[in-house]
């Protein structure tokens, strides 16, 4: 069991299979605990893998209206921020074109480009800042300092330290499904490097 405060940020650290995917998944409601529960306040977006939500034989702007109309967005919402979206992304013209002609990199530019150009309370993203050059990189870890400044609530897995220390302020290391620690950030790392050895 954790809580976690408006506008926290948290990381969720562990090896491979430890659940912090599985975690993400809960929140978002994608997926629904066996036992006990889990509550949110607020509208939840979020990249939880690449390009999940889209419709592979949908443009690329379909599946923007799409998604967005999904997160609880009205379509004069969504036109206001497109051009924004779109300029994000940096696909350009193929913007028109079915997402399932797009290469991993187009699909997750655009899908972090959606998730955090709309109205939300709670960001959750899952490794999808190891995808696209070093200048999108850069991008999505500006726009996500942009988003905590505005006291967004965010949890962020990822296995790159220097990220997660960058963004967040809190870890949660879990262990086969169980949290094996919960602090500072710098302690959580600190924690994953021993438990490492």
């Amino acid at each position: 069991s954790f809580e976690v405060a408006e506008g926290e940020s948290v990381a969720l650290l562990g090896r491979n299979g430890s659940g912090k995917s599985t975690t993400l998944k809960l929140i978002s409601g994608v997926q629904t605990p066996d036992q006990g529960w889990v509550r949110t306040r607020g509208r939840v977006a979020g990249l939880l893998e690449v390009g999940a939500g889209f419709h592979p034989n949908l443009t690329g702007r379909d599946n923007v209206y799409l998604n967005a109309a999904m997160l609880g967005m009205t379509k004069e919402e969504t036109d206001e921020r497109f051009d924004e979206i779109l300029e994000f992304a940096g696909i350009g013209e193929f913007i028109d074109t079915e997402v399932k002609r797009y290469s991993s990199g187009m699909y997750s530019r655009l899908g972090f480009a959606v998730a955090v150009h709309i109205n939300l309370d709670i960001l959750l993203v899952d490794e999808v800042l190891s995808v696209g050059d070093a200048a999108f990189r850069e991008k999505c870890n500006n726009k996500m300092q942009e988003l905590r400044a505005e006291g967004k609530t965010m949890f962020v897995v990822s296995h790159s330290i220097g990220t997660v220390k960058a963004l967040c302020e809190r870890g949660i290391v879990l262990k086969k499904g169980k949290i094996a620690f919960d602090g500072p950030i710098d302690e959580a790392a600190a924690f994953m490097k021993s438990s490492n050895r």
